[in-house]
């Protein structure tokens, strides 16, 4: 799919991660619209970029489908706004529970069901979903985060091969630990030993080469992560006892620690 020229909506702007794909975008000749909760943050980055802005609230499943309507003639979409989701599943208020739910899988699968048929229809498109390497191992304190990852990886891989042959392409690009900015960058912990991290810039570019090449899944992350998230797939009995033994647990806790007021 090529993205110069194209209409993107891009989702989670006002995150870091989402600031760089927005950067990027704008670089290939894109026409964006962007998206985000906070409008102190989100319009003086559109105004930047020459972007539309649409102050959406991915919570509330009428705002998702009046940011639908608003972006009818989008050529690709850009699921990349989440909630950390971090912490024990008894930790959640009901209402917590079902904010990372909203944001994490409702929102991205609703935004791709209201706006594929224009595309089916057109010959042309691509949805393109950020998740992360998180929905492919589980790890303690992320029930609630591997849930929705989990969930957003078996959608997109499905609904690939239900629009085959139609032109419109789906993408899954899952990073791992990202530097500098995003999600674990903003909670200041330290990645378990031996394993390394990458940069927004990283993931941006995954984002565009899975577009651009239609690719099914793209994994962002260094070797290690992606081997040791391989066989934890395959293996998640002998990989739960793994990671007891790394010392992993001392970056969860600073994780969900840092994230317990972003629920």
């Amino acid at each position: 799919m090529r993205i110069t020229g194209s209409t993107v909506l891009l989702t989670g702007v006002t995150g870091g991660i989402g600031q760089t794909l927005a950067r990027e975008l704008a670089r290939k000749g894109a026409k964006l619209v962007l998206t985000g909760r906070r409008a102190e943050a989100l319009e003086p980055l559109a105004a930047e970029l020459d972007a539309r802005a649409v102050v959406t609230d991915l919570v509330d499943p009428a705002q998702v489908t009046h940011l639908a309507d608003a972006c009818a003639d989008a050529d690709i979409l850009i699921a990349n706004a989440a909630l950390p989701a971090s912490g024990e599943l008894l930790d959640y208020t009901p209402e917590q529970t079902d904010r990372a739910l909203s944001v994490n899988l409702r929102a991205p699968v609703m935004l791709a069901r209201l706006l594929a048929p224009r595309m089916v229809e057109a010959g042309r498109g691509h949805l393109a979903f950020v998740g992360s390497i998180s929905g492919k191992a589980a790890t303690k304190s992320s029930s609630l985060y591997n849930a929705t990852k989990f969930g957003l990886r078996g959608f997109a891989l499905g609904f690939r091969q239900d629009l085959h042959g139609t032109g419109v392409g789906v993408s899954l690009i899952q990073p791992g630990f990202v530097r500098d900015a995003g999600m674990f960058a903003a909670t200041g912990a330290t990645p378990p030993a031996g394993m390394r991290t990458v940069s927004p810039g990283q993931v941006a570019a995954g984002v565009i080469r899975a577009i651009e090449r239609d690719l099914c899944e793209v994994n962002v992350a260094p070797l290690e992560m992606r081997m040791l998230s391989a066989i934890a797939g395959q293996f998640p009995g002998f990989a739960e006892k793994v990671q007891r033994r790394s010392g992993a647990e001392r970056t969860v806790g600073q994780i969900v620690d840092a994230q317990r007021t972003s629920r």
